[in-house]
């Protein structure tokens, strides 16, 4: 059987439209030796300014009392040991769109998931499970899922994990779960359920704090692969927290000593006492760096200083967490002999919040939680999409280097499945960024596209520029082109101007560029861009939607249509942009070329109609 996918590539505006046919062969992809494993470890609501290396440790150097900091000690080590990437963006400003677009390889112009679906179901098309099992990987996901689908068809949820292409999942299953860090006991607002595979657990899981739960199911996991029936395939494990997000609760005790295969969270398969920190009090342990920690709260060096609030010891407290956790993981991979042949990518959903679900509210200036930015998660300001992002993977990634070129969360599908081999599907929107990782070549860019609708406003933060204080936002969207982004809050049509800033040079966007007759150029091409990057939706209506998609202007053509033929085991219709041909040509007739694909196993036609009116 032979696919075919039929993709209108457009590119600015005026009268010619390039299209591609691509057919591949429904041919399975062979297992090849040393793929690598892969992890991908995903912070709820963490910030760009909570991470050590990133930000807060220019705090501490800074010693400012007026100007609390934290510690990531772990998470800093492991930047050192790889890469940091300061320009990833997250795919939207919120978890459910920005998860989906995570794990189909979609930006939000084309996830089924955008705006504030919490529990949509994921479509059912390539997903990072889905993939990466065709590619030969052993697919586990753990912690907050929150794409299933309806409730009433539960525990055969229509996009259960196990129906968009992971083989294991543990964790929770919906998003307001994901909102309780304690889910048998419930302290916020009542149980929740915790899901293996098909079967709900939760009335084993006396004191079980999640980030704490979900780090041991995966140890164990990754344990077991390894000495189990499938330790010659390589793996990919999704671990997605909870924390810091919502209800800010704290752990029972310390973290256990040691880490790895002995040390660490372990799990224990004990009822009752499922994992080696389900004991002791819940909701009840701060950090020995936070517990007794002051801050000179007036600016005032004259007045003594005052103890930290409770719900910032808590934050920290949260983060450090995880922070143990990524060490432990890391440990783990060491004591297995497979930390050499593993990539650990660490990121975030969005920007921090303004949610602790406790009596005592959260401001993300107390730590500068939004970085060297302005906005926050909701917003499409740096603060809100920008998002902490470090990479590890020894020997084939060189250690201790900053990565500057912009990518965005659905670049990891392509940069995966390059890994395996594979071109992405063609369905996909991301750019491999395996050759920035490896420092061997020039990096594609990315496609950075972000639309988001939110009916309130950006929070009157002191530390925010006067023009993002209070914004409205409503329809929103956000477009990056080489150092310049764009940004559009209330959308009223696709006419709006873009405000421009140059990131690099004003990170914070508090110089708008829009008006200099420099950027008239730029300003239409971002308008033409976010046309030509996204589908509507009926589910998320825009006011865009039915503008007319710009063509490319003025393009010299010849008559006829370009093809070229590809040779190699493609499980889908593939992205051709990385691979070389085996053969080309130039025909006016198409079909007769369709009849000589013969073998080979994948064919894309490309060439331009001329659209002489609207």
């Amino acid at each position: 059987m032979r696919h075919i996918i039929n993709q209108f590539i457009l590119t600015s505006s005026a009268i010619g439209i390039m299209t591609t046919f691509v057919f591949a062969s429904n041919q399975r992809q062979q297992v090849r030796e040393q793929k690598p494993n892969i992890i991908v470890l995903l912070a709820d609501d963490l910030g760009f300014g909570d991470i050590g290396i990133l930000f807060q440790n220019q705090r501490a150097k800074a010693s400012n009392p007026a100007k609390p900091w934290a510690f990531t000690p772990q998470l800093d080590k492991m930047a050192r040991e790889g890469v940091q990437m300061p320009n990833q963006y997250c795919a939207a400003p919120v978890c459910a769109p920005s998860r989906s677009s995570l794990l189909l390889g979609k930006s939000q112009g084309h996830a089924n998931v955008r705006d504030n679906q919490f529990d949509k179901a994921l479509e059912n098309n390539y997903t990072l499970g889905s993939v990466m099992r065709s590619a030969g990987y052993s697919t586990a996901a753990f912690g907050k899922w929150g794409t299933q689908g309806r409730d009433d068809q539960k525990p055969d949820w229509t996009a259960h994990p196990l129906n968009r292409g992971f083989d294991y999942f543990f964790g929770y299953m919906r998003h307001k779960d994901g909102h309780e860090h304690y889910p048998k006991e419930g302290l916020y607002d009542g149980p929740k359920e915790v899901w293996e595979n098909r079967t709900e657990l939760a009335s084993e899981l006396d004191k079980c704090y999640t980030a704490d739960l979900w780090t041991a199911a995966t140890k164990k996991w990754i344990t077991e692969h390894e000495s189990g029936k499938d330790a010659d395939k390589p793996f990919l494990v999704y671990l997605a927290f909870d924390t810091p997000h919502a209800v800010l609760e704290l752990p029972t005790q310390a973290y256990p000593s040691g880490s790895g295969f002995k040390g660490g969270i372990q799990w224990t398969g004990e009822p009752g006492h499922m994992i080696n920190t389900a004991s002791g009090t819940i909701d009840s342990w701060i950090h020995p760096d936070y517990a007794n920690a002051t801050y000179d709260d007036d600016n005032n060096p004259a007045t003594p200083e005052i103890a930290w609030p409770d719900v910032y010891k808590r934050y920290a407290t949260s983060i450090r967490r995880i922070d143990d956790a990524v060490g432990d993981v890391i440990q783990l991979l060491k004591d297995l002999n497979i930390d050499k042949n593993t990539m650990i990518v660490f990121t975030s959903d969005n920007g921090p919040s303004v949610e602790s679900y406790l009596k005592e509210p959260i401001n993300p200036t107390f730590f500068r939680s939004f970085g060297h930015f302005d906005g926050i998660k909701r917003d499409c300001w740096e603060g809100g999409v920008r998002v902490p992002t470090l990479v590890r993977w020894p020997g084939q990634i060189p250690a201790n280097r900053v990565i500057e070129s912009p990518s965005i969360a659905y670049d990891w599908m392509a940069t995966f499945t390059d890994m395996a081999g594979l071109p992405a599907p063609a369905v996909s929107d991301g750019v491999s960024l395996l050759s920035s990782l490896t420092g061997k070549e020039n990096q594609t860019p990315s496609n950075i596209y972000v639309e988001y609708y939110e009916g309130g406003k950006t929070p009157n933060f002191s530390d925010f520029s006067l023009k993002h204080q209070g914004r409205l936002r409503n329809q929103m969207q956000m477009v990056r082109l080489d150092d310049f982004v764009g940004v559009r809050y209330d959308i009223h049509s696709a006419d709006d101007d873009f405000e421009i800033y140059n990131v690099v040079k004003d990170p914070q966007e508090t110089d708008n560029l829009s008006c200099n007759p420099e950027m008239k150029s730029l300003q239409q091409q971002m308008k033409d861009k976010v046309l030509q990057s996204r589908r509507p939706n009926i589910t998320a209506p825009r006011p865009y939607d039915n503008a007319l998609i710009p063509a490319v202007p003025n393009v010299k053509t010849k008559p006829g249509v370009t093809w070229k033929f590809y040779n190699g085991d493609f499980p889908w219709v593939p992205n051709t942009q990385a691979l070389v041909p085996v053969k080309s040509g130039v025909t006016d007739n198409p079909e007769s070329i369709v009849s000589e694909i013969g073998d080979h196993s994948a064919a894309c036609f490309e060439g331009y109609f001329r659209i002489p009116a609207d």
